[in-house]
């Protein structure tokens, strides 16, 4: 089947992005999700700063949490909040960026939503609200992503509750495209278990951070086992891996760096994990996006974290995927800063993404 005509047209927004982290999600450190913290961590001059990198779009993550904990007690969103959403928008748009807006809550409420009928109808709810509120934005750039990461642990419940959802953001902003997404981290295995809903706006989206043994060595959120994969290089090499295993008792961490070899993972491995998604899309007519892809950087070697970063975005776009990176200034970042604290591109980063034409001569040469 043929993509969706207006969605394919809108996909073409999405070709290459980066999620804005730790900015309205993630808020894991004082004052917390408060105007002082929105107005300090991303400014308009990092607005300018990804569209100079090359990036045609970003990803704005919000949890939606601290909006409702600031409900009224009749279930109105605070005014103050949606405005200011607004605003970044706006500000984004006149920068000549698309955006996804992604809702984007932690662990327990996604836990919520896999067990309770009474969250999925509040955040349906939500949903309608902030949908109402975003109506007027430019339906060409921008975009309803219905939820991050979820993890209901059950297809056909996940199924009933992002169709519900889509029907009642459609009710109330008819012209926009949304974005869907399967279970379980929205892993590309889920995605294929996804019914999408009889509307002709549509995208579709996966995440790609596998193998976690590489993209999440060291990470403390992620298994124990990813403790004991620090070091590991990309693409795999037996002789590496087997010289690494020599010093890897722990039962887990073996079996994933055994895999890692099994696979073989490397650009051609890359193509063909991806052939059940685009086989899918095709099947459904719709577009596909993976708009989280990235390699923590803090104990990945660095050759090894460009080279992933350079086939995964190569072989995504190679197959008609448009992708947006994780993530702009955290712990996977393409920017760093200079001595003097100001955000400047890792240019290595930006290059291994096929990007970069656009820098001014006086950061280019910029790097880590």
């Amino acid at each position: 089947m043929s993509p969706l005509p207006l969605a394919a047209a809108r996909a073409d927004r999405l070709r290459r992005g980066i999620n804005l982290s730790h900015w309205y999600s993630q808020i894991y450190w004082e004052p917390g999700y408060v105007p002082a913290h929105f107005d300090s961590y991303i400014r308009t001059a990092d607005f300018a700063l990804i569209r100079d990198m090359g990036f045609d779009h970003v990803r704005f993550p919000i949890n939606c949490v601290p909006i409702l904990a600031a409900a009224t007690p009749d279930g109105k969103l605070p005014a103050d909040y949606l405005a200011r959403i607004q605003t970044q928008l706006r500000d984004l748009h006149d920068h000549g960026l698309a955006v996804i807006v992604d809702i984007h809550p932690e662990d327990p409420y996604k836990k919520d939503l896999a067990h309770s009928d009474t969250a999925v109808a509040t955040f349906v709810d939500f949903w309608v609200q902030l949908a109402t509120a975003l109506a007027d934005m430019d339906p060409e750039s921008t975009f309803f992503e219905i939820l991050n990461e979820p993890c209901i642990h059950n297809a056909a419940r996940w199924n009933r509750i992002q169709n519900q959802t889509a029907a009642a953001i459609r009710r109330v902003a008819p012209r926009h495209t949304l974005i869907l997404s399967g279970d379980q981290w929205s892993n590309i295995n889920e995605l294929l278990k996804v019914t999408p809903p009889d509307d002709r706006n549509l995208i579709a989206n996966f995440h790609l951070y596998d193998p976690t043994a590489f993209t999440h060595q060291g990470a403390s959120w992620s298994p124990p086992w990813a403790m004991l994969t620090k070091g590991l290089t990309y693409p795999a090499d037996p002789k590496f891996v087997a010289d690494f295993l020599s010093n890897v008792t722990d039962a887990d961490a073996r079996k994933q760096l055994a895999e890692y070899i099994e696979v073989n993972w490397n650009a051609d491995a890359y193509h063909r994990f991806l052939q059940p998604a685009v086989a899918w899309g095709r099947e459904h007519g719709l577009s596909l996006t993976c708009n989280e892809f990235g390699v923590y950087k803090k104990f990945s070697p660095r050759a090894s974290r460009l080279a992933w970063i350079r086939d995964v975005s190569a072989t995504l776009s190679a197959n008609g995927i448009g992708w947006t990176m994780w993530d702009y200034a955290g712990d996977f970042a393409v920017v760093t800063k200079d001595e003097t604290g100001v955000r400047v591109p890792d240019s290595e980063v930006v290059a291994a993404l096929g990007l970069g034409e656009r820098l001014t001569a006086d950061t280019a040469h910029l790097r880590p």
